[in-house]
């Protein structure tokens, strides 16, 4: 292989890298509401959102924007007279981070995780108040299960057990 052709390769791999800094923002929106145990809405907790990146602050229901990070966010909400509820939001890893380490060698990895964009929390944060919770958008991906279906292969372990 010659000269020309390295420094071509290379410049490409230099070109793929990044994927998701270019395509993606550091900032991500995100819906938050709250609830009690049994379904009903609380409306107007006042909620703090924390990574390594930044705090947030607001008043839920409502949409928020958070800096992606590799570390989870940590939400916090608050209301007189009601339990207070956490909640820990799972950063996952966005497709792009894959793409990185494979077409550019992994530069583009580390400047994604650096800036937080190679990275996504779940969509929607239903915090329960009075309850500590966790969400992964590894489960938002998930196709909803019926109740039915989810009795039937409850009932058929047990008769297996």
């Amino acid at each position: 292989m010659n000269i020309r052709n390295l420094v071509i390769i290379a410049v490409a791999s230099l070109g793929f890298s990044g994927c998701a800094t270019i395509t993606s923002n550091e900032m991500q929106s995100v819906s938050l509401n709250t609830k009690t145990d049994d379904g009903q809405v609380v409306d107007k907790a006042k909620c703090s959102l924390k990574n390594d990146k930044g705090t947030w602050e607001m008043v839920s229901p409502g949409f928020v924007s958070v800096h992606r990070s590799a570390e989870d966010l940590m939400v916090e909400c608050k209301k007189e007279g009601v339990s207070d509820g956490f909640l820990r939001a799972i950063s996952r890893a966005a497709g792009g981070m894959f793409g990185n380490i494979i077409l550019g060698g992994g530069i583009g990895a580390i400047i994604d995780h650096t800036k937080g964009t190679g990275y996504n929390y779940p969509d929607e944060l239903p915090v329960k108040m009075g309850a500590s919770t966790t969400v992964d958008r590894r489960e938002e991906q998930k196709p909803p299960q019926s109740t039915a279906t989810s009795q039937a292969d409850t009932k058929t372990a047990l008769k297996q057990n």
